[in-house]
């Protein structure tokens, strides 16, 4: 007999945490066989009960499979139906959602919305980079009646998936940090880039909810003239906004919303264009009443970790690791800091940018070029298959993270500000051992 989402929901409020890995499994839990590529969570059923699991989600029988184990349609389908239902009893009792996707800077968002928030509102985020459509489930599945808000950050490949997860999350007021040059296979191009991000603000608009817009990018100015907008940038127009004082090398910024006499705020983080993401938590923070000292605060005090624009000191060096992940946007961004930073000595390692499709090598290319532009006088390290093939006359050209580690050890750098950055498959990380 097949276990209904309504009968499910009645089980999860009895056992309310999830699990979809049995290494994850805690006592009481309910585990969610979910399927991927090379594994099948049904046939981690019994073991997942026989670590504590109160009851197993499966969507085909196996002869070890017992009572505790709960039959439905598709195990991934049923996930995303009670975490939507779930969402949807929260939101009868006032709980609200706050979502945000981009090219760029979502996670960093992210990290900044919860911090201002949380000093007025009982809140909860997005844990790490959960944000597809099996982590936005399992987000929405740790929240509570307790919790006032959700801060929901939002990823995808592909043209639709943004729009699906609006479906489970149903947000309240959505921002978008930046419209760049990510995931163009699996989005057919920058026009398909576009098209996929915005369908956040369109589910918001067909749901008479409240945009937050980036008013400095004029791809996203069309949605100004909606009824429920704020507006927030680096230009006097927007409603919050802000100007760079200095990034030497932790970001310095004024701001201002509305009429309001400007105030400056001093920050741990690295990278001028982290100002909008500030920007943006500001915005949000001040529509829903969070008091102007506590956001700023929360912003000047949030230390950025997870190899996401950290800044660590290696002896007489300073490291900025930006290695999470890359695309041709995040790459022109990370360059142009370290321009302005101030050092005698610089040196960028710049490792491959993946899923750019049929524009990976002119995208390469064009990083190629740009970094000698901006960076004259630094020197070059490019990691990576792809990178291998540009045409750079005094470029080091490397063919992995392992060969750039060797190569770093040799050149022992010394009082140097060194930038190492690339997409997460090609573990740039790595190579800050050297510097250690």
């Amino acid at each position: 007999m097949k276990t209904s989402i309504e009968q499910l929901y009645e089980i999860f409020l009895q056992h309310p945490e999830v699990s979809t890995d049995t290494r994850t499994i805690t006592n009481g839990c309910l585990f969610f066989a979910l399927k991927g590529a090379n594994f099948n969570g049904n046939d981690f059923a019994a073991d997942a009960l026989s670590k504590g699991a109160a009851f197993a989600v499966v969507d085909e029988h196996r002869e070890n499979h017992n009572a505790q184990c709960l039959q439905v349609d598709d195990a991934l389908k049923a996930l995303q139906l009670l975490a939507r239902l779930h969402r949807e009893k929260l939101g009868e009792h006032g709980l609200r959602v706050v979502a945000l996707t981009g090219s760029n800077g979502k996670t960093s968002t992210k990290e900044l919305l919860a911090r201002v928030l949380s000093r007025q509102y009982n809140t909860l985020a997005t844990i790490g980079n959960l944000n597809n459509h099996i982590g936005v489930p399992l987000t929405l599945l740790r929240l509570n009646r307790n919790h006032e808000i959700a801060v929901v950050e939002m990823g995808a490949n592909h043209q639709g998936e943004i729009q699906e997860l609006c479906e489970l999350a149903l947000p309240d007021y959505g921002l978008i940090t930046n419209i760049g040059l990510a995931h163009l296979e699996g989005f057919g191009g920058a026009e398909g880039v576009l098209k996929g991000k915005t369908e956040l603000f369109h589910h918001l608009m067909q749901n008479n909810k409240t945009l937050f817009v980036l008013n400095d990018d004029v791809r996203l100015t069309q949605y100004m003239n909606y009824a429920h907008v704020h507006t927030y940038g680096q230009s006097e127009n927007a409603e919050v906004h802000g100007t760079l004082i200095g990034a030497t090398p932790a970001v310095t910024y004024s701001w201002s919303w509305r009429n309001m006499e400007r105030r400056e705020v001093k920050t741990e983080m690295i990278g001028a264009y982290n100002l909008n993401n500030m920007l943006a938590a500001t915005a949000v923070g001040m529509h829903l009443n969070v008091d102007i000292n506590e956001i700023e605060e929360a912003i000047a005090t949030y230390v950025p970790s997870n190899q996401r624009s950290q800044l660590e000191t290696f002896g007489s060096n300073q490291v900025i690791l930006d290695c999470y992940n890359a695309n041709p946007s995040s790459m022109v961004a990370a360059i142009d800091n370290l321009s302005i930073m101030p050092a005698v000595n610089k040196i960028a390692l710049l490792g491959d940018m993946f899923e750019l499709g049929e524009q990976s090598a002119e995208e390469h290319q064009k990083i190629a070029d740009y970094v000698t532009l901006k960076l004259p006088n630094a020197q070059i390290i490019l990691v990576g298959e792809h990178f291998a093939k540009v045409q750079h006359a005094s470029a080091v050209k490397l063919s992995n993270s392992s060969a750039a580690k060797e190569h770093m050890t040799q050149l022992a750098p010394n009082a140097s500000l060194i930038l190492i950055k690339g997409s997460r498959g090609v573990k740039m990380e790595i190579i800050a051992e050297a510097l250690k």
